[in-house]
Formats: C-alpha cells, structure tokens, sequence
C-alpha cells in the first residue's frame, strides 16, 4: 500500500504544473510538497502548507495559491474532498476507498505497512555495546530496546539490516575484573588478598569465582589475574546475550575492539590523520582541560614526559579545544579506534549506519564524525541517536544504582518482575530527548491505567470476537465492506492505515518512541470506543453487516499484531 501522504504529495505536484502550465501561478522551481497531519479532525486527514510556502516566490497571497492547486488537482480514487482554507489545502480520503483498505490490511497480512522505500539499501544499526564486565543492567537496557525496534522499522521500510553489539574484552576495566575475581577465589581458597581499589564488588563476581573454583579446585592459586579475566569475560557475556534475549534482542554480529589493534586499523587511521597534518604532539595535562583521564601511577614513571597525542579538532568542527587522541600512557583514547571502526563499517557497504548512545556521548560522536569526514568518508551516513539516562521508581522513590558497587537493578530481575513486553515498551514509550523513569508500580498494573495492557488487550478483544463468531459458526466471508459506514468504523479504519505513515516517521526521523506513543494514544484509543459500542455479533445486528463488522475487526488484529511485533512485544490473544 502507497502512503496517502505519499500519493497526496505526487498530486499536489501535479497540480503546481498544471496550474503553472495554464498560467494561474507564474513558473518556479517546484519544491518538495510537505504533507501534514492536520491537529483537528475538522480540517481533514491530511493537509499541505506549500502555498504558505510559496507566496514570496510567486509574490501572490496563499489563499489564491491554495485556490489554484485545487483547481487543478487530479482525480485519484484515494482522495475525497478536497478545499482550500488559510493558506492550506485539506484532504479528506475517499470512504470508498477506506472501506476497501479493510480488504488490503486482511489480505496483506503480517506484511501489512511494508514498503519498498529503500529496497536494495544496507544498514546496520549498533547498540547496547556493554564490554563484559557485569550483568546487563538497565541503563543499557533504554539504547538496547531504542536499537532493536529501530532495526524492525528499517526492516519493514525495505532496508537490509545488520544489529551489532561492539564491546572491548581488554584496557582497565577487565583487568579490575579478572583481578576482582581472582581475589575472591582465593577467598574461597582460604587466602588472604586484597581486594583491588574500584574493583567490582557485585555478587555474580563470587558466583564466578565459586564456578572457576568448582571446576578447577586450587590449581590455579597461582595463576594470572588474566586467567580470571579470560574466564570472567566468557560468562558474564554468555549472560549478557541470554538476558537480552529475553526481551527479543538477538544480535546478528559481534565486533570486538581488539580486533582494530590486531589488524592495525586503529595506527592506520593514526597515519592518515598525521598526513593530513591533523596530529601532533605536546605535553597533556597542561593542553586540555578536556583529557581523557589521567593514567596510572606505572605510566607517570614509564613517560615522564607527559606527552600526548592531539587531534586538531578546532579546524574540523566548531569546538574551542583540541582533543587528546593518545594519552601520555601511550593508550589511545576512545576516538581513535571508533574512527577505526566507523570506517570499518563505512568499508563493509552500509548505506546507513545507526549509532544508538547515551547523551553524555554528544561530543564524542561528533569527534568521531569529523575525523571520518576528514579521511574522506561519507560520514553522513553515520546517525547517533542519543538517549537520557533510566532511573527506577517503586513507591515513589528512585532506587540508587552504580555498576563498580554493586548496587543495580538487572535486566533479568526487570523481566522477572514486570515481564519483557513491559521492559520494552516502558523503555521505548517516551522521547529519548527525556530522563526515563522506570516506574515499577504502573508496570505492574493490570488495568487500563498501564498502557502495556491497553494495548494488548485491544489485540486481546479482537482475537475474542474471532473466537465468539467461530462458537456460532459465523465466519466474515462475503462480508461486504462497503456496508461499514458509521463514522466511528470509519475512523477506526483511518487509523488502521497510518501505520506505513508511522513507520515512514519513525524511520524517516530515526525515532522510534513515535510508534511507542501512536499505538497507545491513537491506535489503541480509537479501537476500544469502537469495539464498546459497534457491535459485530449482537442478534439486532443483520448478518451481513456482522460479517462486515467482524472483517473490520480481524484487520484491526492484524494492525495491532504487526505494531506490537514492530515494538518486540507479544499480541496475546487472551490476559
């Protein structure tokens, strides 16, 4: 099915050629016709605001522009009424052709709202990206959740899709970790150790320990801190993938870090930056106040100097500051091997490359960014959706949570609690622009007040009605759809086909809380007025308006299946 909004646009088009060609507007470069959705219901289904737009080119008033599009606008039988008001043109669709889409939805399926818009396009859409040194909590639960639904919308827009976790298993962090579990199997031995300074206090630490201990007894009391690490990573990240599973997200790659080191990517993309006169060298913390750490004790003594390398970030973006690119330890920070993988990507063929992070990343994306564009990649094709941080809420109060201590909520004691629909949706619902507050009480709510069970519960009495038409041996063939002609079917059916709009938006604008919001605010409040009070099965209903009726709500079904789908939740037929 072709978007409305796309069709209208087409005409309107047409209709500035013609009118044009016939000399009611003067000639001008014909823009791109923005189609909108009209906050009141009285102007329409869609409307357009191009002869607002275009006043100052044609030096006449909207209103006369508006006056000579609908002059001149084609027939098309997905169009009703059509009128010109305050500068815009407002579009009612055709009732005989919503009707007929009732037809399309069934016949469609669980294809329904699918488009070839970017057929034969690759993309790749990368997320959650924890390196292995705990359980998934719920701060990365948000970008997880954000990327996964992402992924399906550009599925269904006809992208090529490839979801990838990037994580790093080396540097600091997993030294803390495998010395954090070396310390405590050696408790378990009966050894005194100290316990190293921000190492990872967490229970499953000693649940690895008690594992390693279990299978190897003492016999490695003398072993390496790396030997724990090695071990460590291998079960914490067999957790991580079983408890994003969970909640519907399976990765199709894994990239590791190191692997930039080991084929030298990350100093050929030091070498490229240097002959382009973009590197040097000079004493760190003296530079920028912008460094990224200061390094060890054992790095002071190695490098003395304190130099440090440098990225003229101040010719490739507007910043006050150049940034460090390897520290004084002789490490890199985190820009240069994400310019290495970037363009690893780039390298790889994608058309579109979706980076989801939290916002304290802003900066560093854009560095990133520049430092590709300078190496003369197409970094436009790099999108980085950011989110805001989540927070947990129970009685009214924010439960504290900090990975290093200890003290966070994982994602599998999320999905223990409220079940993985709720985590998805709760974690999607609102802009990533805005704190997510986790509120566990509304999550567990089975009523109309969460809307979790809103929205399923309108899939839920569909699925019912089916169930009921079929213990009365009543079944929708030969229902004419025609005979749905009650403004409130109507309305219901419009509804029904703004999901390719919705998912066009969503992709279009890399934003896919918006499907989040349409199907609770508007999918879902249109269809339960409309199941409360439009009987299918009622005896005073004639048959064939039943049949009727009982088509309307089977496409519902199959519209309401195909967002929660979209969403990565569940459309149970029962609750």
């Amino acid at each position: 099915m072709k978007r409305p909004s796309a069709v209208i646009s087409e005409l309107v088009e047409e209709a500035l050629k013609q009118a044009q060609s016939s000399g009611e507007l003067p000639r001008f470069n014909i823009p791109d016709v923005p189609i909108i959705k009209p906050r009141s219901a009285d102007h329409g289904d869609y409307a357009t605001p191009v002869a607002m737009q275009l006043a100052r080119v044609t030096r006449m008033k909207p209103d006369a522009i508006a006056r000579a599009l609908v002059n001149h606008l084609p027939a098309d039988d997905r169009v009703g009424n059509v009128e010109a008001q305050g500068g815009f043109v407002n579009f009612r669709l055709a009732t005989a052709w919503l009707q007929q889409q009732v037809e399309v939805i069934l016949e469609d399926g669980e294809g329904f709202a699918d488009s070839s818009d970017h057929t034969g396009r690759r993309a790749q859409v990368e997320c959650v990206s924890a390196n292995p040194t705990g359980p998934i909590t719920v701060g990365r639960v948000r970008g997880g959740v954000m990327g996964d639904t992402l992924a399906r919308l550009l599925r269904a827009a006809g992208y090529q899709v490839e979801l990838e976790y990037y994580f790093n298993n080396a540097g600091r962090q997993m030294r803390l970790l495998g010395q954090s579990v070396q310390v405590r199997y050696l408790e378990l031995l009966g050894r005194d150790a100290g316990f190293p300074d921000d190492g990872y206090q967490g229970d499953y630490i000693i649940d690895i320990a008690r594992q390693i201990a279990a299978g190897h007894g003492s016999s490695l009391a003398n072993a390496g801190w790396e030997v724990f690490k090695e071990r460590a990573e291998a079960y914490i990240f067999s957790m991580i993938r079983a408890s994003l599973k969970r909640i519907g997200i399976v990765f199709d790659s894994y990239f590791n870090e190191n692997s930039l080191y080991e084929d030298g990517s990350v100093w050929a993309v030091l070498e490229a930056l240097r002959q382009k006169g973009l590197v040097y060298e000079a004493r760190a913390p003296e530079c920028d106040d912008d460094y990224d750490g200061r390094p060890d004790e054992e790095d002071l003594e190695v490098t003395a100097e304190g130099i440090a390398t440098w990225i003229r970030m101040r010719s490739l973006r507007d910043v006050s500051k150049d940034k460090a690119i390897i520290k004084f330890s002789g490490e890199p920070t985190y820009r240069l091997p994400d310019t290495a993988y970037h363009i690893n990507k780039l390298e790889r063929g994608f058309d579109l490359l979706v980076n989801i992070l939290g916002a304290d990343h802003i900066e560093e994306a854009k560095d990133v960014k520049a430092m590709v564009a300078a190496l003369g990649y197409d970094a436009a094709k790099i999108r980085v959706p950011l989110h805001q941080f989540v927070t947990i809420s129970e009685g009214g109060e924010t439960r504290r949570m900090s990975t290093r201590k200890g003290e966070f909520v994982t994602l599998d004691e999320l999905v223990d609690d409220v079940g993985p629909d709720a985590v998805r949706y709760f974690m999607l619902a609102r802009s990533p622009e805005s704190h997510m507050d986790f509120d566990l009480d509304l999550a567990r709510r089975q009523s109309n007040e969460n809307p979790v069970y809103y929205i399923q519960n309108a899939h839920v009495r569909c699925a019912s009605i089916a169930r009921t038409a079929s213990e009365r041996s009543l079944n929708m063939e030969g229902g004419d759809v025609a005979l749905l002609t009650d403004e409130r079917e109507l309305a219901l059916i419009r509804k029904l086909v703004e999901l390719p709009e919705i998912i066009h938006l969503c992709v279009e604008e890399l934003e896919p809380h918006r499907l989040a919001f349409w199907a609770h605010e508007e999918l879902a409040r249109t269809f339960h007025p409309v199941y409360e009070e439009i009987r299918a099965l009622h005896g005073d209903v004639p048959e064939s308006l039943a049949k009727a009726r009982l088509k309307l709500f089977a496409a519902a079904r199959v519209v309401l299946a195909r967002t929660l789908d979209l969403m990565g939740m569940g459309a149970p037929d029962t609750m």
